[in-house]
């Protein structure tokens, strides 16, 4: 119980608080459970790498076969464009234009509800359906998300068996992984199908004055099954089903598809019916490197086997780490029962592992974070202190974590990474408190529960406004825009969340376990302040300040120094000592090998240029086991859905998916390796007539490329020549790769134009087209399905690859007549060569040329690359002589020149630190609005805030010092410091007006202020320190450690000298206004020396 004194002590909100706690037993039971609850959203949190960011995007198909590119555009594309740019929401409109089909690429706003944004698209294109032209498909619509990025990936691959026979196998597994709780769909990538394919034989064909189509049209009215009504008969109804499905290949050889010379012609007698392995169309090869043993891949190295890949995507908002976990118990259950002993299964991707290690080894962090701090405390203030700090600390993660969990985060690097950086601050509260009740403990004038009450009281105030301007410097980063927002957001809410529990704690928890542990602690009474008997760091600190103090001279120089430290700190921008980046690269597991040949390549030349890169990859150390993937998509990742790798599927197009050893068992990073090898497999792309690119996983939202050129203009000729000359400039830059543009290599095309000779024989135009169709890429006329089969099987008709592998045999080809007269389809056709249509892109209503390309060397900032390119880019003329306008921030309002806009990286980097700026300022403008209400003057928090740019004094250099960008995880520190500045700053200004109102002179206050408050300054300081150590390392978050190591450092030991001193020179000049006695501080002060 209080006594009746305590009770009515005049007391603050803060003393209040801590009152009705310290002494209650519901105090522990809260700690006890709110620690349950921080172990409740560990264990249930959804664990995933990096954070889930909802970006909505549509891709929406209409065919219009038979029309041009040009044709498309003007009549779909455009047309089309203009009505989904009306719907609210939508952000980007991307849109292709290629014969036959029109392709649109919708992404809305980052956040946006998808079902909702599906709901709105759905019906601004189905009630304006009848804008398309006669014979246009219906829109085909395909949403995807980030969910849609497979998290598992496995690879079965053998020695003894073939594509077709690891298909099949990887079908059932398939079947039996998508039944696994929380899995979305499974995708089998690579491999044969199962087909009925019916061979057919042109020169039987013509023997017996056959069509192709009259095969098609048998198979097909042989392969129907309808119910066909029912009849009544004796009181009872009989159901009536007609025809039968073709159960196998069999019955199809005996379809009869004609009579001739009296006698029946069967399918047997003009084709060949295969049952079995369809036409190659795709290879999937899995090689091994030379730590394949690491995946206990028991194979030479360089040797390729063929393979097939089952990849697993998860339903939305749940945990990847189960869903793996589960898949690979599946795989392990399937082992000799489905997939037999000689098929092995290799772990190609698992985003599920990797999430769990991550947030295993930051969970780990935070609590290496958690024990240094409080062993800090331990060294500095005492055992007992730090086992109350240790409390809070725990305490305050669990409220912050569980409160994470019921805002839908999940548990990923940038949550946890959030925490780790909030440590070194949210120790503060409970480090100013607990050091306080020490403080009052050790001066024995009142006892411990009234001292520990009255201590929290004395710095409950300045710790509340201390810790809500920290708040208000954090909030405003909730607000960044675009793809990066949501990237960033977990930073600024859960430290601000964690922020503000700890405010709580500090009042709450704290005295209730300080009082108790810290009330025991042997001390002897404080002495008075009195200079002559300040030893070591007291007397040196007080003899510095009142040497500036006493002269003017060297408070001019001081001053003087600071803003010369400050301004030089800039030189290290300037002269790119210290480059800016939007993300520093990070450290992953697997890279991505992309490779286009020129369009109109074979498969079997796509292959070998693909197998020989990957022959050298085989030799790259680092390097597990590697993936081929030739004219079928690879299992994408993030970056890939935003760049549509999904779509990769042409005979011209290949991807190698390399898999490399765990980051402790390898001395360079990804980025490093990726470097190393880039020019080595262009070297070898070349030779091939290839573009290959070195893909990395990007460390933050994905974008088109690093470096984007967008060529803007009403002439499509004029924007490819403006593209190509722009591509030269690339290719000559130094430090620019992967350099590439949209615009596709020359591919012959041959048009067939159907002559009135036919019309004349009765050979309709459909019947050449469909023939010709059947004969060069064959038709599929039904399904079987067979039992015990998972999959239909598919019957094609096409003919042996030997008989159309020229002109001439498509030449030869011969369409019977009504009257059974056969003629070559040379007679009926007049066949033009040309060259196949570029593809027409638009973005935002606008027409649009792409020019691409990446950074490497030790500029790898794409600013950078631009500012060498800048005059070289703008000195590109058209063909009447106009120079080229070039946009940075934003798109060309207008079609009727030639512009260029940046895009790429650049765009992401230019609106996140625009937004980080706006961010900053709001924090600055709230800041000052909170401490002017709080001290009620408008020049005091001028005075408080003035450290603020100090930072950089140690940021800007510390960055130099580790050879780091300076980022916007950099950015980000930055403005957090804002925040642990102004705090110390409030505690220094707080606590000498309280020495003031007690009688002290204003120098005495001031140097009291720094002494006492020095001390958890210090500590508050060492603990943002020691949180960000934890930090430094890691590739993505190293620059947010090294702005709070370093602008901590440099900020904290400045304020205690920059504070006094403006304090005293602003407050002496206010008295001077005031016509009072003091004429200026060096005068008050030497008055006070004086008088010691």
């Amino acid at each position: 119980m209080k006594n009746d004194y305590e009770k009515s002590e005049k007391i603050g909100l803060s003393g209040k608080i801590a009152r009705a706690f310290i002494d209650s037993k519901l105090t522990p039971l809260l700690v006890i459970a709110v620690l349950l609850l921080g172990v409740f959203a560990v264990l249930n949190t959804p664990r995933e790498e990096e954070p889930q960011i909802s970006v909505p995007m549509v891709d929406i198909y209409i065919a219009y076969p038979g029309h041009t590119a040009e044709d498309i555009e003007n009549r779909i594309t455009k047309v089309m464009e203009k009505k989904l740019w009306e719907i609210d929401g939508i952000e980007y409109i991307y849109s292709t234009s290629t014969p036959g089909m029109a392709n649109f690429i919708t992404r809305f706003e980052v956040g946006a509800d998808l079902d909702q944004s599906l709901v709105r698209l759905y019906n601004k294109l189905m009630s304006n359906i009848d804008e398309l032209p006669e014979g246009a498909m219906e829109p085909l619509v395909k949403p995807i998300t980030i969910d849609d990025v497979p998290i598992v990936s496995y690879t079965l691959w053998s020695d003894q068996h073939t594509h077709y026979d690891i298909k099949r196998i990887a079908d059932v597994v398939a079947d039996e992984i998508n039944k696994i709780e929380n899995v979305s769909k499974t995708e089998v990538i690579g491999g044969l199908n199962r087909e009925i394919l019916i061979r057919i034989d042109p020169n039987r064909l013509a023997s017996y004055g056959i069509s192709p189509i009259a095969i098609e049209q048998t198979v097909r009215q042989a392969n129907i099954s309808l119910p066909s009504g029912e009849f009544d008969q004796g009181n009872k109804e009989y159901k009536v089903k007609t025809g039968q499905y073709i159960q196998n290949k069999t019955e199809i050889e005996n379809l009869v598809i004609g009579i001739y010379e009296n006698r029946p012609v069967y399918v047997k007698d003009v084709a060949t019916v295969k049952d079995g392995p369809g036409e190659v169309t795709n290879y999937v090869l899995l090689g091994a490197g030379p730590m394949a043993e690491e995946k206990h891949i028991e194979k030479e190295q360089g040797e390729i086997y063929p393979a097939v890949t089952i990849s697993v995507s998860k339903k939305p908002n749940t945990n990847a780490v189960w869903i793996a976990d589960n898949v690979e118990k599946k795989i392990e259950d399937l082992k000799g029962k489905v997939i037999p002993q000689e098929i092995q299964v290799t772990p190609t991707r698992n985003y599920g592992e990797t999430a769990e290690e991550k947030a295993n080894e930051l969970i780990k962090h935070l609590l290496i974070a958690t024990l240094s701090v409080t062993l800090l405390i331990g060294v500095v203030l005492g055992v007992r202190e730090a086992i109350v700090v240790g409390i809070a600390v725990p305490v305050t993660l669990a409220l912050a974590l569980f409160l994470s969990k019921m805002y839908g985060y999940t548990l990923n690097r940038v949550t946890l990474f959030a925490l780790i950086f909030a440590i070194g601050i949210l120790v503060d509260d409970a480090i100013v408190v607990v050091e306080n009740i020490h403080r009052w403990f050790q001066k024995g004038t009142h006892k411990p529960l009234k001292a520990a009450i009255l201590a929290v009281d004395e710095v409950g105030n300045p710790t509340i406004l201390a810790t809500f301007t920290v708040i208000a410097t954090l909030m405003p980063m909730a607000f960044v825009g675009g793809l990066m927002g949501p990237y960033m957001a977990p930073i600024p809410i859960n430290a601000s969340v964690a922020m503000f529990f700890s405010l709580l704690v500090a009042f709450i928890v704290t005295p209730w376990f300080a009082y108790r542990f810290l009330k025991k602690t042997p001390g002897q009474r404080e002495q008075a302040f009195e200079r002559h008997n300040l030893k070591g760091y007291s007397k040196w600190y007080a003899n510095t300040i009142q040497q500036m103090l006493l002269n003017k001279g060297k408070r001019f120089v001081f001053l003087l120094g600071v803003i010369g430290l400050l301004l030089g700190s800039f030189t290290f921008f300037y002269t790119k000592a210290v480059p800016m980046k939007m993300m520093p690269f990070d450290n992953k597991s697997e890279i991505q090998v992309v490779i286009d040949m020129p369009e109109g390549s074979t498969l079997e030349g796509t292959a070998a240029a693909t197998k020989a890169i990957g022959q050298y990859i085989s030799t790259i150390n680092e390097v597990t086991d590697y993936e081929m993937y030739i004219g079928a998509a690879s299992p994408f990742n993030f970056n890939g859905l935003v760049r549509h790798y999904y779509l990769r599927s042409d005979k011209h197009e290949a991807d190698i998916q390399i898999n490399l050893v765990e980051k402790t068992n390898r001395k360079d990073q990804s980025h490093d390796i990726a470097k190393r090898i880039r020019p080595d497999i262009q070297k070898i792309a070349g030779e091939y007539g290839a573009n290959a690119k070195v893909v990395e996983v990007p460390p933050g939202p994905p974008v088109l490329s690093t470096l984007v050129l967008e060529i803007y203009g009403n002439d499509r000729e004029e924007q490819f020549e403006v593209a190509r000359k722009a591509e030269k400039i690339f290719k000559e830059t130094a430090g620019v790769v992967d350099v590439d543009t949209y615009m596709e290599d020359i591919q012959t095309q041959y048009s067939f134009s159907i002559k009135e000779k036919a019309r004349l024989n009765g050979i309709s135009d459909e019947q050449i087209v469909k023939t010709i169709q059947m004969m060069v890429d064959g038709a599929s006329v039904g399904l079987i399905h067979p039992e015990h089969e998972l999959n239909p099987v598919q019957i094609k008709i096409q003919p042996e690859k030997g008989d159309r592998a020229n002109l001439e045999d498509i030449k030869s080809i011969q369409i019977p007549t009504a009257e059974g007269k056969l003629i070559p389809l040379a007679e009926l056709v007049d066949i033009q060569e040309g060259q196949v249509e570029q593809p027409l892109y638009r973005k935002n209503l606008q027409s649009v040329t792409y020019v691409v390309g990446d950074v490497a060397g030790y500029e790898e900032s794409p600013a950078y690359s631009m500012a060498k390119m800048w005059d070289k880019i703008g000195a590109i003329e058209t063909a009447s002589g106009t120079k080229i306008e070039q946009y940075l921030t934003h798109q060309p309002w207008l079609e009727d020149d030639s512009k260029m806009k940046w895009d790429g990286e650049w765009q992401i980097t230019y609106e996140v630190f625009r937004d980080l700026g706006l961010a900053f300022a709001v924090a600055l403008i709230v800041m000052y609005l909170l401490v002017t209400g709080w001290f009620q003057s408008f020049i005091t928090p001028l005075i408080i805030m003035s450290p603020i740019p100090l930072t950089l004094i140690g940021v800007i250099p510390g960055h130099w010092l580790f050879g780091a960008f300076f980022t916007a995880t950099s950015m980000i520190g930055v403005i957090a410091l804002a925040g642990i500045i102004v705090r110390n700053s409030i505690l220094l200004v707080e606590f000498t007006i309280m020495r003031r109102k007690e009688g002290a002179t204003l120098s005495d206050a001031v140097i009291e202020a720094g002494i006492v408050r020095a001390k958890p300054i210090i500590l508050t300081a060492a603990a943002v320190v020691i949180g960000a150590i934890v930090i430094l390392f890691d590739p993505i978050f190293s620059g947010l450690a090294i702005s709070l190591m370093f602008g901590t450092i440099a900020s904290t030991v400045l304020t205690l000298f920059v504070i006094p001193v403006l304090y005293c020179m602003v407050e002496t000049k206010r008295a001077q206004i005031k016509h009072r006695k003091d004429k200026d501080c060096t005068i008050e002060c030497a008055d006070d020396v004086r008088g010691m």
